[in-house]
């Protein structure tokens, strides 16, 4: 069973994690809406997906902002021709002492890893109403929402916080036809563990490369994870074959946390 003829809008999607679902979500059939700030990188990725035989459409906003979000969601139906799955992706880290974080630096990060999402939810779920169909909502969480890491305060607070509007919007939507579930990936060799790795080496000491390297041989299955694996969960959650599955965050890590 397949998503084919299926609308996708995917978040963050010029880069990294949101390329790869992009990418997968097209080779599963269905037509995608990518959203990013960077424009460029969002070019490339509709050039990827059309030499896949799958329309694209790109639509700059950035997710912080609740009318953007909502205006993406407006744009992926007029674009494509209707609307079915909305992956929340885009977000970003910070890697400091709780002691450290400044006023700004939490609203920050705050609006975007969780308010990004709530704006998605909301969007997704108006759309799915306004059409009288079911649709499938799926945000981005990671095994720091499972679990607090040192130095990764705030971010771990802000992953905890998707899989919590997870489960409540599940049970908000679940008679509407509508399923919430996240992901929650590992250890994923893109620009963001690159970012992360500098800056645990300026706060630790290690030196460049280090914690990414400590991190990967935790893994069970003995490598760092690809944007490939992640967007194979997704796709699965985006398909009917998770028609009967909300409200859950599963990892896919490797074999790095466990629950």
């Amino acid at each position: 069973m397949t998503i084919t003829g299926k609308v996708a809008l995917v978040t963050g999607a010029g880069q990294g994690i949101g390329r790869g679902i992009a990418l997968r979500l097209a080779r599963e059939g269905a037509d995608v809406a990518l959203v990013d700030i960077k424009e460029d990188k969002l070019v490339a990725v509709a050039r990827e997906i059309a030499t896949i035989g799958r329309k694209a459409t790109v639509f700059m906003a950035d997710v912080s902002l609740r009318d953007s979000v909502f205006a993406a969601v407006n744009h992926a139906e007029r674009a494509l021709g209707g609307f079915d799955i909305m992956v929340n992706n885009a977000g970003i880290a910070q890697v400091k002492p709780i002691s450290d974080v400044t006023a700004d630096e939490l609203d920050q990060i705050m609006r975007i890893n969780v308010g990004g999402v709530l704006w998605g939810i909301q969007a997704a779920a108006r759309k799915f109403l306004e059409r009288r169909q079911p649709g499938k909502i799926i945000n981005a969480s990671s095994i720091a929402g499972h679990d607090g890491f040192a130095l990764l305060g705030v971010y771990s607070a802000t992953k905890f916080a998707v899989r919590a509007l997870t489960q409540a919007a599940a049970r908000e939507f679940a008679a509407d036809g509508i399923t919430v579930n996240a992901y929650c990936p590992g250890v994923v060799g893109t620009d963001m563990w690159v970012e992360i790795d500098k800056r645990m080496s300026l706060l630790t000491g290690a030196g460049i490369g280090e914690t990414y390297k400590k991190y990967v041989g935790g893994i069970a299955l003995g490598r760092a994870e690809t944007p490939e694996d992640v967007a194979g969960l997704v796709a699965f959650l985006a398909g009917p074959d998770a028609d009967y599955m909300t409200g859950q965050a599963p990892l896919i890590d490797g074999g790095l946390v466990y629950r």
